[in-house]
């Protein structure tokens, strides 16, 4: 069964009430962290359990140290997924807004925990959902705990001082999901340091969707990736991007595109800006320096 899958409105809106399957609303804005927990009071998918971005799938930020977005402490990540209902058995829907970047996320954290098999991202997200007529509720949902257990795989992670000694490697292939401006250092409204890390290609996970938001076409997505990887072996490819969030959609669309899982530097730009003795690179520099 391959590692991603997506699943669309309709197909979910006919296994909807199926026993063992449970729901993950993953909304989230950044400018706005109370957006989901609120966007999920007001209508969400029957059945649904939310999972906000900050407080369930990441850990505390430490300052100076972190990225944005740090990693969650596998067995708290664990507990929280048990009390979501999940069970080892259980096929997982994971859905944000729509892109899907938040919905990646959680898909990540779950295949890192060992979950590779029945999770799916509804393609088009909430959106779609709505836009597709599915049933939507204000009600809270009651669940089960499951029996998840989970176990943390950490070869599908790289840190920054293992990449920073594998930037002149020949074979390295660091794909940056950020967009343009802020990978070439011209707009950073996020974080204090513009640019991106030497080496890496820019490869923004919104150009893995089509114009409505919906998923590329697994042969499209592969054309993509393989002009990226230019002939480097797929081992050694790595994702980073602000913090560690849509790094993981560049992941699930390679997936998709039937490539193995890469590895992801989760702490991403964020992190990488915390220590000034690492290499920045940036179109500002390079025209001034």
């Amino acid at each position: 069964m391959p590692l991603a899958q997506l699943i669309d409105s309709e197909q979910l809106s006919a296994r909807l009430f199926q026993p063992n399957l449970r729901i993950l609303d993953c909304r989230f804005a950044l400018d706005d962290p109370d957006y989901g927990r609120h966007s999920y009071e007001q209508a969400h998918i029957p059945g649904a359990v939310f999972l906000d971005l900050e407080k369930d799938l990441s850990g505390p930020v430490v300052p100076g140290q972190t990225g944005r977005h740090p990693l969650p402490q596998p067995d708290e990540l664990a507990a929280r997924l048990r009390a979501a209902g999940l069970a080892d058995d259980s096929e997982v829907v994971l859905y944000d807004d729509g892109p899907g970047a938040f919905a990646a996320r959680a898909w990540w954290l779950l295949a890192w925990l060992g979950k590779r098999t029945g999770v799916y991202l509804l393609d088009g997200g909430y959106r779609a959902w709505c836009e597709a007529g599915g049933a939507v509720t204000d009600g809270p949902t009651s669940i089960l705990p499951g029996d998840f257990e989970g176990s943390a795989d950490d070869s599908l992670l790289i840190d920054a001082q293992q990449l920073l000694t594998r930037l002149e490697h020949p074979d390295l292939t660091l794909l940056d999901a950020r967009a343009l401006p802020r990978f070439l250092g011209e707009q950073e409204p996020i974080d204090p340091v513009a640019g991106h890390i030497p080496g890496a290609r820019c490869v923004p996970f919104t150009e893995n969707l089509d114009a409505n938001g919906r998923f590329l076409p697994p042969k499209q997505l592969r054309a993509r990736f393989d002009q990226q990887l230019a002939d480097r072996p797929t081992d050694t490819l790595v994702a980073y991007c602000g913090s560690g969030v849509t790094a993981c959609h560049n992941l699930f669309a390679l997936c998709l595109a039937g490539y193995p899982l890469g590895k992801l530097y989760s702490g991403s730009w964020s992190e990488w800006i915390t220590d000034p003795g690492r290499p920045v690179a940036s179109s500002h520099r390079q025209k001034h320096d």
